[in-house]
């Protein structure tokens, strides 16, 4: 990450970037379109093509007040339904989904586009003036308007049916598991380029950091040039998603750097003072076992979607295995020079089982899923410690299920295979 493209993720990620880039397209056309009409261009279709050039001042009027006071309305209900989807999906599955919803590229295009249709149409009707001889009202702005307002028609049609898509949660729990498989596969791809070569690092200087906040990231080319600059190899002792505290020991030096140097190391670290998913992987785990243990509430007593939630990390989980403890920023020659601390995959798995095993311990479906997760992840793993930590989590999930179900006939089939009839 550099530093234009960590400007971009934090605007991104705000419900109104693409309404203001839009909007102002609309107000840019409007000028535009007051410039083409003094140059005659609706004088010009008038002669060419008089059917597509409204040539009556008070209709003109009348057609963009109408649409001008429809579209604010039905801006308005749109922007209502988006609050409720918000507010549906915060109380339903949990209130870390929001950023992805609020982030939704569609919602965000359509509500420009209204947005820009208004801005449009208020300027073209400004821009109307009295009836006189000479003067030759501008029809095609008109017509320009009228077609605008009829594209923000068809796209309500298709935001509504992609806001009733996007609260079904097979769809938020599709682009959650899309979301982190993208981001493990792309630290994977970058693994394979990378050796795991690093000095010991036990010796080294340790450096405290008087930040507040949740680590999410790093410049990794600003990083890497102070690296190159002051001669030395760092061990970033932070993971993504961690909160800060002041004076928290974050990274280590291989070489004694000055108070500038250290200054300059510090500013590279990515600080937030809410959590930003970005490309923490991690945040997908915790978000689809939330919305797991969410769905097995009894207010919401949804078991299918519990069962959906560990077929996806099941998934997730096997891309983990894959992964390194520790991620690397490499030169172009291949030689390491940063170690990032990560959060490893006996932590992740813990973290997930232990809010499972207490909530849905009771449930013979759900740890039968589960215990078939775990089977899984036995089996597909090639690494013996990964084996020792699956094993672990298997017997403490057997002695949950027993302390939870009191069925005999439940519990001799706990480690049955499972087969999903929802």
């Amino acid at each position: 990450m550099d530093k234009l493209s960590n400007l971009l993720f934090k605007i991104r990620s705000k419900i109104a970037f693409f309404p203001t880039i839009i909007s102002l397209a609309g107000l840019v056309m409007a000028f535009a379109m007051i410039y083409v009409e003094k140059l005659g261009i609706s004088d010009y279709l008038m002669n060419v093509a008089p059917s597509l050039v409204i040539d009556d001042t008070d209709t003109a009027k009348t057609i963009l007040s109408t649409l001008i006071a429809g579209l604010i309305s039905l801006t308005v209900f749109s922007f209502s339904m988006v609050m409720l989807l918000l507010s549906q999906a915060s109380s339903n599955f949990s209130p870390r989904v929001l950023p992805g919803i609020i982030s939704n590229q569609t919602n965000q295009i359509v509500l420009g586009q209204y947005i820009a249709t208004i801005l449009y149409n208020i300027f073209i009707l400004i821009s109307l003036e009295p009836k006189e001889n000479e003067y030759q009202t501008p029809g095609f702005s008109v017509l320009l308007g009228i077609i605008l307002a009829v594209l923000c028609l068809a796209s309500f049609i298709y935001f509504i049916h992609h806001i009733s898509q996007s609260i079904q949660v097979g769809n938020i729990l599709t682009n959650i598991h899309a979301r982190t498989k993208s981001a493990l596969e792309s630290m994977l791809k970058t693994q394979k380029n990378q050796s795991n070569e690093f000095p010991d690092t036990h010796t080294w200087t340790g450096h405290k950091i008087y930040k507040t906040g949740y680590f999410y990231g790093i410049l990794n080319d600003d990083l890497l040039e102070l690296c190159k600059k002051y001669d030395t190899k760092i061990y970033i002792h932070l993971f993504k998603g961690q909160y800060i505290l002041d004076g928290t020991k974050a990274f280590y030096t291989k070489n004694n750097l000055d108070e500038d140097a250290l200054d300059a190391i510090t500013n590279t670290l990515l600080f937030s003072n809410e959590e930003l998913a970005g490309d923490n992987y991690v945040y997908g785990f915790r978000q689809l076992s939330e919305i797991g243990i969410k769905a097995m509430s009894p207010g919401i007593n949804d078991p299918g979607t519990a069962l959906n939630t560990i077929d996806y990390l099941t998934s997730l989980f096997l891309e983990l295995t894959k992964k390194w403890e520790f991620e690397f920023i490499t030169s172009d020659d291949g030689n390491n020079w940063v170690k990032i601390k990560c959060a490893k995959f006996s932590e992740i798995l813990y973290n997930v089982m232990a809010t499972y095993r207490l909530y849905c311990k009771h449930d013979i479906t759900v740890v039968r899923k589960l215990m078939q997760m775990l089977r899984t992840l036995a089996n597909f793993s090639a690494n013996d410690s990964h084996h020792k930590i699956i094993e672990l989590e298997i017997e403490q999930l057997t002695k949950d299920a027993e302390k939870g179900i009191k069925n005999e006939r439940d519990l001799s089939k706990m480690d049955a295979d499972f087969i999903s009839w929802s």
